[in-house]
Order: structure tokens, then sequence, then C-alpha cells
């Protein structure tokens, strides 16, 4: 063959490359060009690009910056690039797109190798790409066709992609859009969930453990014991990959790979973490402003998917010290309680009868969820009260953790109401600001709220407010003295229909005792005398303008005994008012609320109202301060049963030895069943319930049974560990005194007994 022949069939040959070149790219562009316009399917818009639609978990933030709990229909709290560790993005590149920095969405040398070896070598797909395919394309194509139809289309949204935003926010947005499974949807819900913390606290072995899981996030996943082993084998491939790419030294490795695969799982849902009973309430407050607030196209927040911002007044820490409290003392509490009903045959219910027994178990039937269910599936009445009484595995609740066992759900509802509950809140009165809300014992197992929603009676913390209304219509003093001998209101005054002859839960009388000594001891008999004074009605007026509800408390003098059924939440709310001079403040939650682009859409503005005096609101104050003094609340002081038994001591929380002054007053109702205790400082007022679900549930008698066993050790807990806690302010200061104060409130001769109080003279007694 010539040379002149060999050049002309090169010549051939190149011309032919060139034009089955030139060819390949026009299809390509044209394949590109049809997948533009939609022919594979439809595409996103530049709306749709600029802002991609995903669903975004409502955050509630408490009052220092902490995440207390989400709502959601997928966990996903988005977060910006700078907030992810530099470690993080390295292992993520390193594994899953080598030279993610020098391609613009497609890397064709990583095509071209996928093509050549089928795949065998690894796949093609960009970081880029991954993000396409999560944000528009359907992950779930079958058959050839349709998979490289969707590969076409991952092309084109991830050239846009790269057109539209940064190297940075590409990859934030793909750690953001990622599903970690177990509720994890986006980096910073797997951080907080797998590990207990937030991205930027991530170190190195714990960023390569989640970027392992982005090959599959369930056979690599750490939680699950089966999938261990391959979490961690993934996990040190991972950081193979960052030592390959020069991310992390070779000794860095080795060190790395050598540690053990551990987590702390910390799961966020509903009945799960911190402020379960808060976030249940807040929940109610969210749906009600939604319903009344409209975006500006008229539709309404979705509070599982809009990516709402709720800031309350929450303070982390002091959430953390009320729920310790309730779970320290009301499993201590429960021991005993299980002790005394050993031998009662009808525990946890005193005084009834089996029928009435049945009648509240099958009460409790009717509103639990299990009968809902089933009666909204169309189950008839009959099976579905059979099912109640058939044998089933169960979970149930105890104090050492949730218990497996096979027992009926008739059994476990009786089981279940044989434990004591608490409610508890805690707010600063100048502001109405709620700093804690503990609203029972497990909300999996008890979902009855007991700060808001349940009202129960509140015995002896109600008698306050009659003195406060003494001391704003007559100016009493504190030291002004009436006879502890018992008294009878007639009938026909007050409406009374017989004669009302209170008596003394102690069955003592006989001495003169001061208002300060008679509120300290709750002596009945001196306080029916004082409402004898003031009249029933002005109490309740009173009482009305600190928030109370009253239109279901009857005008009848009983009342002063404590007989109204009320919540936590309005008898703090009320007793604020007394430490804040005598101006009601509303309690609140919710200071602020945003939308995922930071702007305010509710910003909370303070009620208030001028309800007493600043004199009679400090010589109330000065009345309750006795209460701990010299009486039913001296156990707070250090002084108080110093030679109790030990397991006594274990079950009132003692010792406290608080030495500042502490306004409060305890509670104990009829046969034992509620105990209360109402404590302030100047800067703090919190509220304790407890007792039964049933108000059958109940103690025999009044060594464990009353307000300053029951509820009072709680308040101890909590306050005693706020004033050691440095970062929270807590005033343990006196309370601020009106100048020009014209009502005694220091009564002379007044020993810490509480006897021998001779201040005024004998024409304040009225027999």
């Amino acid at each position: 063959m010539t040379a002149k022949k060999k050049k002309t069939d090169q010549s051939k040959y190149i011309k032919k490359f060139w034009m089955l070149y030139v060819l390949l790219f026009l299809f390509v562009i044209s394949i590109f060009l049809l997948a533009s316009v939609g022919v594979f399917g439809k595409m996103p818009s530049f709306e749709q690009l600029e802002n991609p639609q995903t669903d975004l978990a409502t955050e509630i933030i408490s009052q220092d910056g902490k995440t207390l709990g989400k709502y959601f229909k997928q966990n996903r709290t988005p977060v910006d690039y700078d907030q992810l560790p530099k470690h993080l993005v390295n292992a993520l590149v390193a594994t899953e797109d080598e030279r993610y920095y020098s391609h613009s969405g497609i890397d064709a040398k990583g095509t071209l190798r996928a093509i050549a070896y089928l795949g065998s070598k690894g796949g093609a797909s960009t970081i880029t790409q991954q993000l396409a395919k999560q944000l528009f394309t359907d992950m779930n194509q079958t058959g050839l066709a349709n998979r490289l139809t969707q590969k076409i289309k991952e092309w084109v949204i991830a050239t846009r992609l790269e057109k539209q935003y940064t190297k940075d926010e590409i990859i934030a947005m793909y750690f953001n859009i990622f599903d970690f499974t177990r509720g994890a949807v986006g980096i910073r819900s797997a951080t907080r969930i797998y590990f207990g913390k937030e991205p930027q606290d991530l170190n190195i072995e714990e960023s390569a453990t989640l970027v392992a899981m982005f090959k599959n996030p369930v056979l690599c996943n750490p939680y699950r014991d089966i999938f261990k082993d391959n979490a961690l084998q993934r996990r040190n491939q991972v950081l193979v990959q960052m030592a390959r790419n020069e991310f992390i030294t070779e000794e860095e490795k080795d060190s790395l790979k050598a540690l053990p695969l551990e987590l702390n799982y910390t799961p966020e849902y509903q009945n799960d973490g911190q402020a379960t009973y808060f976030r249940a309430e807040l929940k109610k407050f969210m749906n009600n402003w939604i319903a009344e607030n409209h975006k500006e196209d008229g539709e309404l927040y979705n509070l599982y998917s809009d990516g709402l911002k709720i800031y309350t007044t929450l303070d982390a820490k002091a959430q953390t010290y009320a729920e310790n409290a309730v779970e320290a003392h009301m499993k201590n509490l429960q021991k005993v309680f299980f002790e005394k009903n050993k031998n009662n045959k009808t525990a946890p219910f005193r005084s009834l009868s089996q029928k009435e027994i049945d009648r509240i178990i099958d009460r409790s039937i009717k509103n639990s969820s299990r009968y809902k269910q089933m009666k909204k599936a169309g189950v008839s009445e009959d099976s579905i009260l059979a099912s109640f009484d058939k044998p089933i595995q169960m979970k149930v609740f105890s104090w050492e953790g949730k218990k497996d066992t096979i027992m009926t759900p008739r059994d476990s509802i009786y089981y279940h109401k044989s434990f004591l509950n608490a409610g508890m809140m805690s707010m600063r009165p100048q502001t109405g600001a709620i700093k804690a809300w503990v609203g029972g014992i497990d909300f999996e197992y008890f979902k009855y709220e007991h700060v808001q929603q349940a009202k129960r009676q509140v015995g002896s913390t109600f008698k306050p407010f009659v003195y406060a209304t003494a001391i704003d219509q007559l100016h009493l003093s504190p030291c002004y003295k009436l006879p502890n001998t018992k008294f009878t209101i007639p009938k026909g005054k007050f409406g009374l229909i017989k004669d009302w002859t209170p008596v003394n839960s102690s069955d003592d009388y006989g001495e003169i005792k001061t208002l300060k000594q008679a509120l300290a001891e709750s002596i009945n008999t001196i306080t029916a005398r004082v409402i004898d004074k003031t009249g029933p009605q002005p109490v309740l007026q009173l009482v009305q303008k600190l928030g109370i509800d009253t239109k279901n408390i009857e005008p009848y003098p009983s009342i002063a005994l404590g007989t109204p059924d009320l919540s936590v939440y309005e008898m703090v709310s009320a007793y604020s008012t007394f430490a804040n001079k005598g101006v009601y403040v509303e309690p609140y939650y919710v200071s602020r609320i945003e939308d995922k682009n930071g702007t305010v859409l509710y910003q909370h503005k303070s009620k208030t109202q001028d309800v007493l005096s600043y004199e009679t609101a400090y010589v109330t104050v000065k009345l309750l301060e006795g209460v701990t003094q010299y009486g039913s609340g001296q156990r707070l002081r250090g002084t108080w049963a110093k030679n109790l038994p030990h397991y006594k001591k274990a079950v009132t929380g003692y010792p406290y030895d608080f030495k500042n002054p502490i306004a409060g007053k305890t509670g104990t109702t009829q046969n034992q069943s509620d105990g209360w205790f109402i404590g302030m400082v100047p800067d703090l007022a919190t509220g304790v319930w407890v007792g039964g679900e049933d108000r059958s549930i109940r103690f025999t008698n009044l060594t464990y049974g009353q307000g300053a066993t029951m509820a009072l050790p709680i308040w101890g807990m909590y306050m005693k560990n706020l004033y050691q806690d440095e970062e929270f302010e807590v005033s343990a200061e006196e309370f601020e005194k009106p100048e020009n104060l014209s009502i005694q409130v220091e009564c002379d001769n007044e020993t810490k007994d509480g006897n021998n109080a001779t201040s005024q003279p004998d024409y304040n007694i009225d027999f």
C-alpha cells in the first residue's frame, strides 16, 4: 500500500471519528434539550430550583437557646454551611465525590469509568446529582429505560443546581435533606438523635459514622445491634477515604479506626425528651394561633412542615431541675405509697366498693386511646370490651424503667392508677414568663396534664386569699389576734342552708393566735372567723382578679378552707401577684414565633392588672413567710427534723437548709388525696401538686398524706438546685418593703415556734 493511500485512509478514519464525536455531542445536547423541556418527565422550574420545597420541622426553643422539642412530619431542621464542621464536609467529599470541587455537576471521568466497567468499579453520581435525585426525581424507578431517563434528568438538574448555588450551598442542602432514619431527617436532627449534640460539636469519628450512612442508612445504621458491625466497617472506610484524600494523616486514620463506635441516642418524639407535657400544651396554643393567622397567600401555616421557630420562656436548666425534682421525690413517695397499700384489698382505692371501683375502671377504658381507635375502626362495643380482658404482651410504666409484661388492658389501667402523679409550674412574678412546666410523671403512660388541664381541690393554699381580702378591706395586721375556738356561721348567712362549724385537723383548740400564727398552722377556726368578717363574695372577687376562673365556685364560707377545684397554673399566677407588689401579670410561655426565614410572626404583649395595693400585697407576703418560719413549711429550714429516720428524710427530701426569706403555703385536702405547696422568693413563684389520678387514691393519714410531705419536697429540691446554679438568676434577698408601711408586720415577743405573740391589745380579739 502506498503512503498516499495510507494517508487517505487515515484521513477517512479521522473524519469518521469527528463525525461520530459531533453526532454524539449533538445527541447529548439534544437529549439535554429534550429533558429540559420535559420530554422525559416534568422538570423543576426556576422558582422550584430557587426554593426547593421540603418539609421542615417546627422547632421549640427555650429562653436560653436550647431546643426543647419539635413538631414534624419529617424531623428536618436546616443548618447553614458554616454550622457544619470542616471534617464532616471533608468526610462527605472524600467518600461520595472526590472531584466535587472540580466538576460542574457531572463527573465526566467517573461517568466514563462507570460506563466502561458497567458500574463494577463504582458509580458516577456526584453529590449534586444525588441532591437532584432527592429533591426533584422519582427515586423508585424500575426498568432500564426508566432508570436511563431518570439519570438524564439528574444530569440536567445537577448542572442547573451548580449554576444556581455555590458548592458550599449544595453541600449544606444535601446534608439537610438526607434521611438518616429513626426520625432523623437532615444532619442537625441526626447529630442530635444519634449523638445528643449540635453538628458543629461533632468529632471526626462521629462525622465519619454519619457520612457512612449515606451508602445505606438502614444497613449502615449504628443504632441497631444487627447493623453495628456494618456501621463500624463503613465508618472505618470513610476514614480510609479521608486519609487517601489527605484530609487526615495515616496516623490519625489508624488511631480513629481503633476507636469503638459510641452513640448517645436521644430520640425526638413527643413521648421522649424534655418538657413533654409542655410541648403538648404548646401545641394547643399553636393550633389556636394558626387558626387565626394566615400566610400572605391566604394559606394557613402548617405546624409540622413550615419550619416555624417558637421561642418560649422556659429555661432549659430550670426545666431539667424541675423534672429531676419531680422524678426523685415521686420515686421515693411511690415506694411508701405501695408499702402503705400492700394490705389494702381495694388498693390503690380507699373506702370504695368493688362496684364503685369497676365504674372508675370502665370510665377509664372508654377514655383510653385503644378504645377510641377500635370504636373509630367500627369494632362492636362487645368486641372492644372483650379485648380489654384478653392478656397481651405490653410495656408498662415503672420508676425503674419500662417493664415488659403480659396482662390484660383492663389490668394495665388498674395498675397505672396505682401511681401518684404530680404537676409543677414556675414563673417570674414580674413578667409572667413561665420558666418550668412539669405536667406529670411520664407523658407516654399518663397523658392527662396536671398544670393547666387538671383542677383539684386546693385545700389550705386558698387561705391566703381570705387573709389578703381581710387585710385589704379591714387593714388587719398579721399580728391581729383571734381565738382558736370552735366558731359557727349560722344558716341563712351567706346563703347557708345549715349551720357551718369547721374543725381543726389537729383537733387542737383554746389558744389565742395571731393571723400570722393562724395561717402558719393552718387553723380552720380562725380562717372561718376571718371570712365571716369579709364575706365570701369579696374573696371570690379578689381571686377572679388574680386570674382564677370563679364561674363554678359558689360564694359559700367553706371556700375559705380550700373547697374549690383549681389548677396549678391558676394558683401560681395568683400567688405571684403578692410577690409583684399587687400587680397581676398574666402568665405566658411563648415570647415570639418566626417563620423559616426569621420573619417575626408573633410577639408576646404582657397583660397586667392592678389588683391590690403594694402594702396589702407585702403584708400578705409577710403572713406567708410565717408558714416557712414556724408553720408547715418550716422543714425548708435546716433545723427541722434532724432526728428523722433515714427513710423519712428520703421521702421528704430533707435537709434543704434555706436561710433566705421564703413565702409559701402548704395545702392538704380532705382524706389526704391532694397535697400542695406554693412557694415564692422575690423573683420566682413555683407551685406543686401531688395526688392520685382519682380522688379516692390517697394516703390513710397525715404523716405522708399532707402537702408538706407530698409536694413541698419537690419545691425544695428544685429551688436548691437553682440556688446552686450560678448561671440561673434567682433572688435570695428580702421581699421589697413599701415606703411608709402603715400596717405592723413584725409581732413583738413572737418566738420561732409561733407562741406567745402579744403584739396587739385585747380589743383585737373577736369572740
